[in-house]
């Protein structure tokens, strides 16, 4: 089976966020990512981490105006200062906090110009800092209507067009699956360029049991190929996070 984490932004959140990290531990996940640390003091969470015995596994670059609607500016163009100004922060906290990815967000455009600034902001950052692991996610259009990055061939393009080996995808079974389908065939056709795994339930994001991904046979592929990163569990638990967690059991 593979290496379990935590959402801990979407998982446990019963619990005060600082009781998190623990509860992670406890219920059997080594590892925990969050979408946004910008909150509390990196000194703090490494801490918090440290005391719990994980292993921090990703988190977003800042999105300062997630309320009014912003989901990043990566894809932004004319936002190019305010890119690296983020970036900054977000490698302020690694710094500390020692991620193994951070996920740039595209934020939401369109077009050519939109493409050409992703593109140059990705080149930049992965040049910047070449030994930190990056991330790029296809996001699906329901959820976040008007994301850049919307799919998974526009995804494979921009990281061939960077071409930095720190730079690489962020395979979200819930968003592909919902984007085009069966993820047993995409997963195939991308497997070399993935950093990362995600998984939530279709329909639902809710736990990843039964509905439309068969995620046993999904985690039997991810060992037959050899797949030794993190999969982190980012969804919505339909009750008390701690009663849907027999996913993380090996199936029988």
């Amino acid at each position: 089976m593979p290496r379990f984490a935590a959402n801990i932004s979407f998982l446990f959140t019963e619990l005060p966020f600082e009781a998190r990290f623990m509860a992670a531990a406890r219920a059997g996940f080594t590892g925990v990512e969050m979408l946004r640390p910008y909150d509390h003091a990196p000194t703090e969470l490494r801490d918090l981490i440290e005391e719990a015995g994980l292993e921090l596994v990703l988190f977003n670059t800042p999105v300062h105006d997630w309320d009014e609607g912003g989901r990043g500016v990566a894809a932004i163009a004319g936002e190019e200062a305010r890119f690296r100004d983020e970036f900054e922060l977000a490698l302020a906290y690694a710094e500390v906090l020692a991620p193994r990815h951070i996920h740039i967000m595209s934020g939401l455009a369109a077009g050519v110009a939109a493409l050409e600034s992703y593109i140059a902001n990705l080149d930049w950052a992965a040049r910047h800092v070449p030994a930190q692991s990056l991330t790029i996610e296809p996001i699906n259009p329901y959820d976040i209507p008007g994301y850049f990055l919307n799919d998974l061939p526009l995804a494979m393009d921009v990281l061939q067009a960077v071409d930095a080996p720190n730079l690489r995808l962020q395979f979200d079974a819930y968003h592909l699956y919902r984007i085009h389908g069966d993820v047993g065939a995409q997963w195939p056709q991308v497997r070399d360029h993935v950093a990362h795994v995600q998984v939530a339930g279709v329909p639902g994001r809710h736990e990843p049991t039964g509905g439309e991904i068969d995620y046993p046979a999904f985690f039997e592929m991810l060992d037959a190929d050899g797949y030794g990163g993190w999969v982190s569990g980012e969804y919505n638990p339909a009750g008390a996070t701690g009663d849907g967690l027999g996913w993380l059991l090996p199936q029988a």
